[in-house]
């Protein structure tokens, strides 16, 4: 159901303009139903990201996200859950230094997290405002900016992103973020090949970057139309395979 908006442009009753508008949690609530919904939620999958292997699982609110790298020692295996971080090698669980926690946690979560989208876009940390819409190549959008709490957001939580959902099939076609690490950055992201795989919509995408530290976010889709963006990569996702857990979903 539709809420309502109400201005108050001034201070009286023909002051009063109404606006039949999706409230922010309706939207992303529309993304994620539209590419998975509550599949999400007792799903495994897997899915090769630049040579490496990667997995998931959830049942409900435990979750496990897993890596798998060929290492000079042979198979590190890592995973990352409710428990925090583990690392075996050729199946023998080793000692992970302090100081590493951190960096190989955040590498295993920011490949599942951006491989899942939108679906971590309703996370307790995260606080979403619809700041505005636009229209890119001839199509509107609503655009939502997400930052985090520091309790719960990780190590990352002063990032900042934006997205670009789709005003009528409420797709996410576009992303962008601000990072701090390693002297910081801004991307931006184009969505390409979409596919649907046992009901899991997934997409591939061409990484764009500014080296104006300054830009805002929210300018960075004319920036894009206007080609002044420099393409910095591919993102693809290669052998994904989906299963959900029936069973537990019911």
């Amino acid at each position: 159901m539709k809420k309502y908006l109400i201005v108050v442009l001034v201070g009286t009753l023909s002051s009063f303009t109404i606006y039949n508008q999706l409230q922010v949690q309706e939207i992303v609530d529309k993304a994620i139903e539209n590419a998975g919904g509550s599949r999400y939620d007792h799903a495994v999958i897997h899915f090769t990201f630049r040579g490496k292997q990667y997995s998931s699982k959830r049942d409900g609110g435990t979750y496990q996200l897993e890596r798998f790298v060929e290492g000079s020692e042979g198979v590190i295996h890592d995973v990352v859950s409710n428990s925090g971080l583990e690392r075996t090698i050729e199946n023998c669980k080793v000692k992970v230094a302090d100081s590493l926690i951190t960096k190989i946690s955040d590498g295993v979560n920011s490949v599942h997290y951006f491989a899942g989208l939108p679906f971590g876009l309703n996370a307790d940390a995260v606080n979403k405002e619809l700041v505005g819409e636009s229209t890119v190549l001839g199509k509107r959008y609503y655009k939502i900016k997400v930052t985090f709490d520091q309790e719960g957001g990780g190590t990352d939580f002063e990032d900042e992103f934006l997205y670009w959902i789709h005003k009528d099939n409420f797709t996410i076609d576009y992303l962008a973020y601000k990072y701090a690490v390693n002297e910081g950055g801004i991307r931006f992201r184009e969505a390409y090949n979409p596919r649907v795989v046992n009901g899991i919509r997934f997409v591939d995408y061409s990484n764009y970057k500014t080296d104006d530290l300054k830009t805002p976010l929210s300018d960075l889709d004319q920036l894009f139309e206007n080609k002044k963006l420099k393409l910095l990569s591919k993102i693809a996702l290669e052998d994904i395979y989906v299963y959900i857990d029936k069973v537990a979903a019911n």
